[in-house]
């Protein structure tokens, strides 16, 4: 069982005690949204990532501390960034005891990629510098092209329940990427952590100064008026709308990257890869991880070695191929998630801030079975460690890696 918490019940409750009081009062005359229906729990194993205790955070302008600060185990730890820590209404937990670190790992040997530890087919690949494209997860932009090709692809909450994905580009082309949208605040640490250039339809105006002011402004590519930077391009599909029509193509970013002098290789030296599976975990064939709007499903295939990828119970597949989405590995992490004051869309959504630095929780899932590990970021430019709770790397397995950004308190159900 891989229990990391377990949310509180009456918060859990209260929302259905108050709909039942109102739908009382309304009579026969009101119309109810029905309540979906819970996967059943029998031979489930839930590992539910507990919320911290709270204690407000400093003011927006107030200095980070240029060291880690003492914080609990499953919280995360302030450290330097182009993004400032939290906003004043913001909570953050109690000092106790230290932030855990993660032994740091040698650079991959040979033609080896740093980001899924299979040989490059050509090793000039490995002198280039990694793309970060942001990419759309509305339902009429499935099926997307170009994640079968990211090395990693980072899922996220954006705001009003919705996700959207960060696809990191090293030693893998892609033709096609996209459709694309706006960045979020966690494109605000992603780019520094993977040295990575951002590739970005734009961003909300609260956000504007803050990758305006970041410190990788030369590494942005937007088509937005703000930005008026090349590297996208619209495609006219049937049926779809103007805005989810926006997409680009690595050939394209990296031309573009070799005429700023921006296409050098980078040091990301950090992730550990290994095709025998460690030892411990437990065994597992499907995980479900709750996201409000857009449910994920991973589901175990022996034959492939990979985790099938379903969304709202439908297979999420590649656009060029219609091949079903199956990486080497997930990590589901979880991190402290911030409402912030900023509004992303015109339902008066608010941008939420993933804040990923520090430690916490975190799920593997590697060649049928699950592992629990920590995530370790202590320093801003640090890619994220996955290690064992004493600090040794935790090897994935070498290919694609999925990686799932979840609140503290969302609960994965691994069976």
């Amino acid at each position: 069982m891989s229990r990391i918490g377990r949310p509180l019940l009456v918060l859990m409750l209260l929302p259905l005690v108050i709909a039942s009081l109102l739908l009382s009062r309304c009579g026969d005359g009101g119309q109810s949204t029905p309540t979906p229906t819970k996967t059943p729990e029998t031979s489930l194993v839930a590992a539910t990532i507990a919320p911290p205790t709270a204690t407000p955070l400093p003011p927006t302008d107030t200095p980070l501390p240029p060291s880690p600060m003492p914080m609990p185990e499953d919280t995360p730890t302030p450290l330097p960034s182009d993004t400032p820590t939290a906003l004043a209404a913001a909570p953050e937990p109690t000092a106790a005891a230290p932030a855990r670190t993660a032994a740091k790992a040698p650079p991959l040997a040979g033609n080896l990629c740093p980001l899924t530890g299979l040989p490059v087919d050509d090793p000039a690949k490995l002198e280039r510098r990694p793309l970060a494209v942001k990419v759309s997860n509305s339902p009429q932009t499935r099926p997307q092209s170009g994640l079968a090709n990211a090395d990693m692809v980072f899922e996220h909450l954006a705001e009003g329940g919705i996700t959207r994905f960060t696809a990191l580009y090293l030693c893998q082309d892609a033709e096609l990427i996209g459709s694309m949208r706006s960045a979020r605040f966690i494109d605000l640490e992603l780019p520094v952590m993977y040295k990575a250039i951002l590739v970005f339809s734009g961003v909300s105006p609260g956000l504007v100064p803050k990758f305006k002011e970041s410190g990788f402004r030369d590494r942005q590519l937007s088509p937005d008026p703000l930005w008026g930077e090349p590297g996208t391009y619209r495609v006219d599909i049937e049926g779809r709308a103007y805005e989810h029509t926006l997409f680009t193509d690595t050939g394209l970013l990296w031309l573009i990257a070799t005429e700023r002098g921006l296409n050098q290789r980078q040091e990301l030296a950090g992730m550990t890869f290994s095709e025998e599976p460690p030892g411990g975990g437990e065994e597992a064939s499907i995980a479900h991880i709750p996201y409000l709007i857009s449910p994920v499903r991973y589901e175990y295939d022996a034959g492939r070695e990979g985790w099938l990828r379903w969304i709202r119970d439908e297979p999420h597949s590649e656009a060029s191929t219609g091949i079903q989405h199956a990486p080497a590995n997930v990590v589901i992490v979880g991190a402290h998630h911030v409402e912030t004051e900023i509004i992303e869309d015109s339902l008066g959504s608010r941008s939420i801030q993933i804040q990923l630095w520090g430690d916490g929780p975190a799920l593997v899932l590697r060649q049928g079975k699950a592992y629990e590990t920590r995530w370790v970021r202590s320093d801003p430019e640090d890619v994220l460690h996955i290690a064992y709770h004493d600090g040794t790397p935790f090897p994935l397995k070498p290919g694609q890696t999925w990686v799932q950004l979840t609140p503290l308190d969302m609960e994965t159900v691994v069976q």
